[in-house]
């Protein structure tokens, strides 16, 4: 099983969460996060002022499976995710050791 983190823009979160559902991904976790990268922060214009930010607002989607979906899957994230400005995003992908679904007590990819 495989763990596949991205981190995406805002309002891409729509598209990429009805191309995962039509991939057949049956859930996921997303969180609203702030972070940089080599954007260094953005400047904005409030009640006149200028200023700028450290941190630019995100979205952190998680996602667990099996080992034969993970390549479909940040893939079919890659693509829905991309705008080809800076700041589109970074997929991590890391190994799952096991899985419970703690309502039935299934294992692996049974839980999923």
């Amino acid at each position: 099983m495989k763990l596949v983190i991205a981190i995406i823009k805002p309002f891409k979160l729509d598209e990429v969460r009805e191309a995962l559902s039509a991939a057949g991904v049956q859930g996921m976790t997303v969180s609203e996060v702030k972070g940089f990268g080599r954007q260094k922060g953005q400047t904005e214009i409030y009640r006149g002022a200028e200023y700028t930010t450290n941190m630019v607002p995100k979205i952190k989607i998680e996602v667990v499976v099996d080992d034969s979906l993970a390549a479909q899957v940040i893939e079919t994230i890659q693509q829905a995710a991309h705008t080809g400005s800076i700041g589109d995003g970074k997929i991590f992908v890391a190994d799952i050791g096991q899985a419970v679904r703690i309502r039935t007590g299934e294992t692996n990819e049974t839980a999923l």
